[in-house]
């Protein structure tokens, strides 16, 4: 078994490691990861893993951690007598080319990882769904779902909520990094579900034609360039973790911005920095687990699940062509993406998609 070790205190140091695996427990199954998207998701992880736990689901010795990723893996070994061998499962997997779960809460399309270490957690990264009857599987689509999967649903719960929020009254809304594909996945669930409301997308210099070319937005602005945005009353998403330009965005808007909403952290080195001087209303963080779990609550989960596969469908109508799946083999690749990732050195035309 080979893993990514990940220094905690200093994400961008990782090392290729192998260890032996062990004998399988009873009642477990041994899955072979098959592929695995790297994306700034993962780097998020990373970067909170302490503060929301993200370190502990797939435990390394000392200060290292091993970073959790989405994809897609297969049973090799079962010691279950509902799971046999060759059967194809998504969800939450090490940088690693093997995991040992512990099934429970086993129906046709998933089951839950009961090991004890991971119930903690939230459960909404402990689900598994079984391919063979899954509602969201498209084998032609394996890559997108890798690489969009997990940052579409956040968008589309940022979406939720604000909509559920009557959006506070804010007439546009404000995306950071809007290269991301979390931001996009928002930015498209806001052109459907809320199209009143008019999408402003902040980034680099070097995207702004990217940006402008995926259509998701109604104006596309030049980080150096935040006074330009009609002092309206608004909302913000923050995905950069940048706090001088989250700075700049609540003093042009000042009382206009009625929320300021902080997802994830793509440019790393410049997240330091408080922001308790800043005018406007206090930067909340937003955890989409708890989200999750509430628009579950609160519609249902056939309701939810549906809104969620229209969202889907519209967004890789959307954008699911304005990426270039790139697959790279061997784990060492994925060790390599994400220290590039760490660094900031992102092609947001690409998704990278890793086959250990």
């Amino acid at each position: 078994m080979q893993q990514i070790h990940v220094r905690k205190d200093a994400i961008g140091e990782a090392e290729l490691v192998e260890s032996d695996p062990g004998e399988l427990g009873e009642g477990a199954l041994r899955l072979a990861v098959e592929s695995f998207s790297v994306t700034s998701n993962n780097v998020t992880y990373a970067v909170v893993g302490d503060d929301f736990g993200y370190w502990n689901f797939f435990p390394a010795p000392g200060d290292k951690g091993i970073v959790p990723m989405w994809g897609h893996a297969r049973v090799v070994e079962s010691n279950h007598p509902e799971f046999s061998v060759g059967e194809r499962v998504y969800g939450y997997l090490p940088m690693a080319t093997h995991l040992d779960v512990l099934p429970g809460k086993v129906s046709a399309s998933g089951f839950t990882d009961m090991a004890e270490h991971r119930q903690p957690m939230s459960p909404i990264y402990n689900q598994y769904s079984r391919l063979a009857a899954d509602p969201e599987h498209d084998p032609a689509r394996e890559g997108e779902r890798m690489i969009f999967g997990p940052l579409f649903k956040t968008g589309f719960l940022i979406e939720y909520f604000f909509r559920s929020e009557d959006w506070f009254g804010a007439s546009q809304l404000i995306l950071t990094s809007a290269s991301s594909k979390t931001a996009m996945g928002l930015a498209s669930v806001a052109k459907h579900r809320s199209p009143q409301v008019k999408r402003i997308g902040l980034t680099s210099a070097g995207n702004v034609e990217f940006v402008k070319a995926s259509d998701l937005y109604d104006t596309v602005v030049a980080y150096d360039d935040v006074g330009s945005i009609a002092t309206e009353t608004s909302v913000s998403v923050d995905f950069a973790g940048n706090s001088g330009l989250l700075k700049a965005i609540h003093t042009h808007l000042g009382e206009a911005l009625k929320y300021s909403c902080l997802v994830g952290v793509t440019h790393i080195e410049e997240r330091a920095g408080g922001t308790e001087d800043i005018p406007g209303p206090a930067p909340t963080l937003f955890f989409a687990p708890d989200h999750a779990v509430a628009l579950f609550k609160s519609v249902g989960p056939e309701e939810a699940s549906t809104m969620l596969a229209e969202s889907w469908r519209a967004f890789l109508a959307d954008a699911g062509d304005n990426v270039t799946i790139e697959r790279r083999r061997g784990l060492a690749a994925a060790r390599d993406v994400f220290v590039a990732m760490v660094g900031g050195k992102v092609d947001p035309a690409k998704g990278i998609v890793i086959e250990p």
